[in-house]
């Protein structure tokens, strides 16, 4: 594996737990002789001044070979939103509640960091979605979405009425609260909540998780990663519904447009400690029980 040299650093500061931790990170990488450049809003917490910022919108791939990331999986997630495109892996940090995709703790920083510049690492990448609102044949707006996009009624509290289409094939229409369009990694997210099922994080597929539909024999629908997505809202109910991509951009319709949702073509590349495994974080975050007593496993029953 190609080892890091150069390195970024991100982090939304939301409490003091964040930044001593970014302190620590920079201070190890600094004392390592490793060149550093932090985001210009995150420079302004640090103590010391002294070493490179760069702009988030202006990051070069051929300047930084690896971003660090400290804070949850919601700082992750709009790191990996800004950096799509840039082919620049990110590595996270955990300093928030769960951390699905921030899987280096705060007392490991040193260590898993350590290993993972000197080359010990293993790689996942991760897709993202694409929505935009066609009105008549124009691009009205847009979002990216790592986790999901979610079609609701907005400021309503009643329900909408919709068609889905699939590669141009029409799938159902449907009276409920919306539809969650989740990829692998964010299915242990919103789409888990709502009653999807569960993707491994390399699987090229989406969910499409339906939101308190009126029928009972609506279900969770796994389609292929590479499919055109299109929904048509009903004239009836909900005037203006919203698109929100993982929970930060939000995009309002109007009656007659039309919403496609796609795979973005340039994955992100996240980066892990060497023996990352997805199902040991899921028994972790999501409280699965742990393997029975050692007896099984020294008979060699299923599991061990």
């Amino acid at each position: 594996m190609t080892s890091f040299s150069r390195i970024g650093v991100i982090a939304w500061i939301r409490n003091q737990e964040v930044l001593e931790t970014l302190e620590k990170l920079v201070a190890f990488l600094t004392r390592k002789g490793f060149p550093v450049m932090v985001e210009r809003n995150t420079a302004t917490f640090l103590k010391s001044q002294s070493g490179a910022w760069m702009e988030l919108d202006d990051i070069n791939a051929d300047e930084i070979d690896l971003v660090i990331v400290v804070g949850g999986d919601g700082s992750m997630l709009s790191a990996i939103r800004a950096l799509a495109g840039f082919d620049i892996p990110l590595l996270g940090v955990n300093r928030g509640r769960l951390g699905f995709l921030t899987d280096i703790s705060p007392e490991q920083l040193e260590n898993a960091i350590g290993r993972v510049l000197a080359g010990e690492y293993q790689s996942t990448a991760r897709f993202l979605l694409e929505a935009q609102v066609w009105r008549g044949n124009i691009v009205a707006a847009g979002g990216k979405a790592a986790h999901d996009g979610v079609l609701h009624p907005g400021q309503s509290v009643r329900q909408m009425e919709f068609e889905l289409y699939v590669d141009g094939q029409f799938v159902y229409s449907q009276h409920s609260d919306g539809l969650i369009m989740a990829t692998p990694t964010g299915s242990t997210a919103y789409a888990l909540s709502a009653g999807g099922p569960i993707l491994q994080p390399h699987l090229d597929a989406i969910v499409l998780v339906p939101m308190n539909p009126h029928s009972l024999s609506s279900r969770p629908l796994v389609i292929d990663g590479s499919s055109q997505i299109e929904i048509r809202v009903g004239t009836r109910g909900v005037p203006h519904p919203t698109i929100t991509c993982d929970g930060q951009r939000e995009i309002g319709t109007d009656p007659d447009d039309v919403i496609r949702v796609s795979r973005m073509k340039r994955p992100v590349q996240l980066i892990h400690p060497v023996g990352h495994d997805f199902y040991h974080t899921c028994r972790s975050k999501l409280g699965w029980g742990s393997r029975l007593d050692s007896v099984h496993h020294e008979n060699g029953s299923p599991g061990s």
